[in-house]
């Protein structure tokens, strides 16, 4: 029997998406190549919020160089944002959503030229530009460098660009010491040119743990010099620069405010949608992705989030003509949900994890410091037996000294609530290989401020962590 060829044709065969994704094979999400750990995890997220962490990001994200006379006119057309004052040497937060609305996922966009941009994110949102190129008449050309293979097994990885972030309270005097004097006041989401030792590097002055600090980007061959001139110039000036391993990476992100892979809503709809199922691969990360959670629907479309609940609103260029400008002129005056950050009950989480000590099924194992199992999460958040929310990306934070997940609930909730999200899956658990037998679990939740950490939310300039309301 000849292999099921694309995401539509699983679709068709199946029925019902739903089961396939959270009965995927897939397996963990990984954050390849780079170290677990290189200290701890403790005190690699302990420093960037007290003294200076260095991020290798060369590995676990897409990158889609976009070029040519129509570049910019197709990219405003493919995403909600407005380019409108998007200069050269900016960057953007890029998103997409399909015909309905929905979200297909997120990058950083990047403006090197008048007609050259650079995306940087994951799949979901690169493979959709790729196909808006496919289908339409635009001048311009795209080159993608996919992300690192999850599990190389030793085969030598290469990739078109190192990148790094060099964050936290005295990560200025390191960005000072290679450059060798002070670095550029560089404006939140612009980019500037430094030296890192004898090279001359691009920059663009971002925080993704809330801190101060800068993301700077090269060829991969010069990769190990930059590398190790950041790190010999935080020894020398005494510096307790910590390199983080994918253990702490994605963790950042929960004292920041940003969740990192909503379900794309490219599964339903007929016309444009269809054929991009049709265009993407059984093999695709929309195909073999997982979904991983307490909540269960029929309808995939339950899962689909839209711009406003990720507090978005604000991106919307309404003068361009992008794709699903109608479907979000009809949602923008809904009651729609709104992110928050969820607090875990300390005892509830210590009941769970005391579970796997006891005879028995246990409840879902809590790994830390982050408990994610599948592509995209989706637990259930409740109030008095009814749904109000969902949690849709976990962990421990040692700063915090506590669990805390990302979501969105009902526009009535109100912070300082308290809720119930369900830990685990019902029925034992699904097929997935990163989901062991378990019973679920009763966490009460305290609905928080996004971005939680206090340094995020009073740093962050000119972003939407300071825009929540638009």
């Amino acid at each position: 029997m000849a292999a099921t060829s694309s995401l539509q044709a699983i679709i068709e065969e199946k029925g019902n998406i739903v089961p396939v994704l959270r009965n995927s094979k897939v397996g963990m999400y990984v954050y390849p190549v780079v170290a677990s750990e290189f200290t701890n995890w403790r005190d690699e997220q302990r420093a960037w919020r007290d003294a200076a962490v260095l991020f290798d990001q060369s590995h676990h994200m897409d990158e889609l160089i976009v070029e040519g006379p129509d570049a910019a006119p197709f990219l405003e057309h493919v995403g909600i944002n407005s380019f409108t004052n998007f200069d050269l040497n900016r960057a953007k937060h890029f998103v997409p959503v399909s015909p309905a609305g929905h979200v297909i996922g997120d990058m950083i966009i990047f403006r090197e030229r008048e007609d050259k941009f650079v995306l940087v994110g994951r799949a979901p949102t690169a493979n959709w530009v790729k196909f808006q190129q496919a289908i339409g008449s635009w001048k311009v050309r795209l080159v993608h460098d996919p992300r690192s293979d999850s599990r190389p097994d030793g085969k030598a990885i290469y990739r078109t660009h190192y990148r790094f972030q060099i964050q936290g309270p005295d990560a200025n005097r390191i960005l000072d010491k290679i450059n060798g004097g002070p670095v550029p006041d560089i404006k939140f989401f612009h980019v500037d040119w430094i030296n890192v030792g004898s090279r001359r590097v691009q920059a663009l002055r971002h925080g993704m743990a809330g801190a101060p600090g800068l993301e700077i980007w090269g060829p991969y061959a010069d990769k190990h010099y930059i590398q190790s001139t950041i790190l010999e110039a935080a020894r020398e000036i005494g510096v307790d620069l910590r390199q983080v391993g994918a253990r702490a990476y994605s963790t950042n992100t929960l004292e920041s405010g940003w969740i990192p892979s909503p379900l794309p809503g490219i599964y339903t709809g007929d016309g444009m949608m269809k054929a991009y199922r049709e265009w993407l691969g059984a093999d695709s990360y929309e195909a073999a992705g997982s979904i991983g959670g307490s909540f269960v629907s029929d309808n995939i479309e339950d899962y689909y989030v839209n711009p406003f609940e990720l507090g978005y609103g604000f991106y919307i260029g309404w003068k361009s003509d992008f794709i699903g400008k109608e479907a979000l002129q009809g949602m923008k005056d809904r009651k729609n949900r709104k992110k928050v950050t969820f607090e875990w009950n300390r005892d509830d989480v210590l009941k769970v994890i005391a579970s796997g000590f006891e005879d028995g099924m246990p409840y879902k194992w809590i790994d830390f410091p982050q408990p994610n199992y599948a592509s995209s999460s989706a637990d259930m958040i409740m109030r008095d037996g009814k749904m109000v929310g969902m949690s849709m990306f976990n962990g421990y934070s040692f700063n915090e000294r506590c669990m805390l997940s990302l979501g969105v609930v009902d526009a009535d909730i109100e912070e300082g609530d308290v809720l119930t999200l369900i830990w685990g899956e019902p029925d034992g658990g699904t097929e997935k290989t990163s989901t062991e037998r378990h019973k679920q679990a009763e966490i009460r939740v305290r609905v928080s401020p996004t971005p939680y950490s206090r340094m995020a939310r009073e740093e962050y300039a000119d972003s939407w962590r300071k825009k929540q309301g638009a």
